[in-house]
């Protein structure tokens, strides 16, 4: 039995006399179809791709990346963001396929490079600096003005009735408390681990695990009693929450900052360029603001960020 698409077949197959103008045409269609995709890929490499964690404020830093880039220097800008945590995006950089990403300096010390921590911020940046231009020949841009450090944070109703200032003296009553931190928390050397064994924390029961977003709203909401949230968390105000103090200085700086792939900063220097007019522009106060637009407010991320950089006489 015959295939049914046969009789089909066989009539393309026939000869058919074609036109000089047929023939260019199709020469002309063919000759596009080779060259277009090399064409494409041309214009791809040309584009800067700015990648950020799984979390609102990431998503915030890198809004303000790529606009910055894209009002200053007119160069397309692909967003590649919500990539998990730090992990991710240090390979993503490494790997070419993002060539920005919004990081901490304590992150990058102690997570990446696996470096002791230090209270002094320019120490630590410094040595972040050195460490990833040799490396990774990754450079590290200016300290965008903020510093993102863990804060432990409880509601202010147990906070009030406690008389509760600091993480030591909330020691005393986490042996009755639920904990819950967010997946890298955990396994980071700056981290759970070292949090405990500097406070001798104990709690109720095993940490709750679950997304950095999630926390803030677990604590609220009285499914845990403590976590280890961000110092710039907009809704830590918003919904009448309280960040002990850090009295035994355990968490290092978490000074915000680009991270850039040398091969773009050499290929688009103007993209590093844009980006240095961040440098020191954004405060503790700014960030939490910007953070309680997106989370409290629900408003959407590029919009509060144009918003903030037209303010600031960043863009125009």
């Amino acid at each position: 039995m015959k295939p049914l698409f046969s009789r089909a077949c066989s009539a393309q197959l026939r000869w058919v006399p074609l036109s000089s103008a047929v023939v260019v045409t199709l020469l002309v269609t063919l000759i596009v179809g080779l060259i277009l995709p090399f064409i494409a890929c041309g214009r791809h490499d040309d584009r800067i791709v700015v990648g950020s964690k799984d979390f609102t404020e990431q998503l915030i830093l890198g809004e303000l990346f790529a606009q910055i880039i894209e009002q200053r220097t007119h160069l397309p800008v692909e967003r590649r963001f919500y990539l998990a945590g730090t992990f991710i995006c240090q390979q993503a950089l490494l790997a070419g396929r993002i060539d920005i990403y919004p990081e901490y300096t304590g992150t990058a010390l102690t997570a990446v490079l696996k470096q002791e921590p230090s209270g002094d911020k320019k120490n630590v940046f410094q040595r972040v600096q050195l460490a990833y231009a040799s490396q990774f020949r990754v450079e590290v841009g200016p300290p965008l003005g903020f510093n993102d450090t863990f804060a432990i944070v409880i509601r202010g109703d147990d906070a009030r009735k406690l008389h509760l200032t600091n993480v030591t003296q909330a020691s005393a009553f986490t042996p009755k408390w639920r904990a819950g931190f967010g997946y890298e928390f955990m396994e980071r050397p700056d981290g759970y681990k070292g949090l405990v064994a500097s406070y001798n924390l104990k709690f109720a029961e095993a940490p709750r695990i679950m997304s950095l977003g999630l926390v803030t709203r677990a604590l609220k909401e009285h499914q845990v009693d403590l976590i280890a949230g961000n110092n710039t968390d907009g809704l830590i105000p918003a919904l009448d929450l309280v960040a002990l103090d850090d009295d035994h200085h355990y968490f290092p700086p978490y000074e915000a900052v680009a991270m850039m792939r040398d091969e773009m900063v050499k290929k688009h220097p103007e993209a590093r360029a844009a980006l240095e007019g961040l440098a020191g522009a954004i405060s503790d106060d700014d960030m939490r603001r910007l953070n309680y637009a997106v989370d409290g407010q629900h408003r959407d991320a590029a919009e509060v960020v144009r918003e903030f950089l037209r303010d600031r006489k960043l863009i125009e």
